[in-house]
Parts: C-alpha cells; structure tokens; sequence
C-alpha cells in the first residue's frame, strides 16, 4: 500500500517483461508436453528407431562400420532427419490450430499476455521437447559408436552436423506453426504438416531438377541433406552426368535456406496468429 503523496516503488506493480512471460509460458508448455501421451510416443518412436539401427548394424557390421564418419553419415545424416519431421508434427502441428478447436486460446487471451508472447512461448516448448527427442537418438547412436570405434567414434563433423541438425529443426518448426496458424482444426494442420515434410518436398524437388532442371535452393528439402553430406571427404558438389544434373547445396547455402524458412515463416506464422479472433 502506498500512502498518498508518497511515489510507489520502481517495479511496483509492473507485469513481468514480454520475455519473462514468454519463458513462463514456455516453462508450463514443456511441462505440458513432457507429462503428455505425445511425449511417450516420440520417445518410444526415437527408442524403436534407436533399436532397429542397432540390429541393422550389428547384423552388417562389415559395410557399416568402415569409419565412424561413413557410421555417422548414414544413420545419424539421414535418420535424424525423418526424426526431426516427426517431432515437428506431433509437438507442432496442432500448438497453434489446437487452441482454436479446443478453444483453450480464449482463456489465454484473457490474460495479460501479448499474441506474441503466446507464439514465441509455444515456439520455444515445442522446439525444446523436440530437442529431447533428438539428443536421446544421438545418445543411441553415440553407444553404438563407442562400441565399435572406442574412443575414436567422435569425428569433428558430429558435433557440426549437431548444429546442422538443430538450425534445420528451427526451421523445420517454424514452417510447421505457420501451417498451425493456418488452420483452425488440429487434424487438418497436422495432416499438412504430414504431407508436405514426408512427401511433398520430395516430390516438388525431384519435379523442379528433372523437369525444370534448375537448382531448388528454394525448397527446405534441399538444405537438410547437408546434415550428413558433411561427414563426406571431400564434400559433394553439384555435378552432371549423361545429362542429369544432380543439385547439392554447400554448407554456408544450407545454412542460409534455413534460417530464411526459419524467419519468414516464423513472422508469416505470427502475423496470422495475430489477426485470428478467439469466440
């Protein structure tokens, strides 16, 4: 209580920064995720991946262990990656479309808390549980490593193709919410998010190189392959042969696709956020 004429002390009664705020809101979402049925099914997904490599690998030890970057190239480049896109779609694809079906974005807009407080604090609870999931799969693959190199199963491009790995799930979640932020039902948006990671870049890419025959530095599909492109020595280049030209993005090109996807969808994704009205 302050008595009249005197002045209130700085900070007093002053809601908390847009960032505090959005680092709680982060903190309850992760929360949230860590104690949900999404949770248990990622990580029995990364476990049974996790698995399934170590049998393959155990029963072809021969071709598949040569080196730890030729090991690391193959299962970490390329599973990481199918991993990271479904992590995408079970914590992202419905953070934004399920407040709307479920309606739960209406108590929250009572609250003294900005839209994009909201999206950033649901950005960032999404990005970390995906996290989870692809630490616990290198963990897997780290003691497959030590098995078979010793101390040795630790070449300098993991840690790099680590970084990679995580720039591409920035991006990768920032596309996904935009989608979120599109649709007002979870099914739709999840189904979207689905399709266009598991098929359809693919397929637009494969259409842009034979048909159009020229670079798709446009599509996110064509940044991720760097993240086991970079254990290669020497690193692959684009190159032609009997006429097909066969596209690879270097590092620094990658790098770049990535974090434009990851910016422009992430401000396209809010702005639509923040035009929606909650009933």
């Amino acid at each position: 209580m302050v008595a009249p004429g005197e002045v209130a002390p700085s900070g007093a009664g002053a809601l908390p920064s847009d960032e505090h705020q959005a680092f709680r809101l982060m903190r309850f979402q992760l929360r949230d995720y860590l104690r949900s049925r999404r949770f248990l099914l990622m990580t029995a997904l990364t476990l049974a991946i996790g698995v399934i490599l170590t049998v393959v690998v155990a029963h072809y030890r021969g071709g598949l262990v040569s080196s730890p970057a030729a090991f690391y190239g193959s299962f970490w480049g390329g599973g990481v990656v199918v991993l990271i896109v479904f992590a995408g779609i079970i914590y992202g694809g419905d953070a934004i479309a399920g407040e709307f079906q479920h309606k739960t974005g209406y108590f929250l807009m009572g609250l003294p808390l900005k839209r994009g407080t909201i999206y950033q604090g649901k950005l960032l609870a999404a990005y970390l549980a995906s996290v989870t999931a692809v630490v616990l799969y290198l963990a897997i693959l780290l003691l497959n490593g030590i098995y078979y190199f010793g101390m040795n199963a630790f070449p300098w491009q993991l840690g790099a193709s680590l970084l990679l790995a995580l720039v591409y799930l920035a991006a990768l979640l920032g596309t996904t919410f935009l989608f979120s932020s599109l649709f007002k039902t979870s099914a739709y948006a999840i189904l979207v998010v689905a399709v266009l990671f598991l098929f359809g870049f693919g397929i637009a890419q494969d259409l842009v190189e034979s048909l159009v025959k020229i670079e798709p530095w446009f599509l996110l599909s064509y940044a991720s392959p760097v993240i086991g492109n970079i254990f290669a020595n020497p690193y692959p280049t684009t190159s032609t042969s009997f006429g097909v030209t066969n596209y690879v993005a270097s590092v620094p090109e990658a790098v770049l696709i990535m974090v434009i996807y990851f910016v422009v969808t992430t401000v396209v994704g809010y702005l639509l956020f923040s035009r929606e009205q909650f009933t």
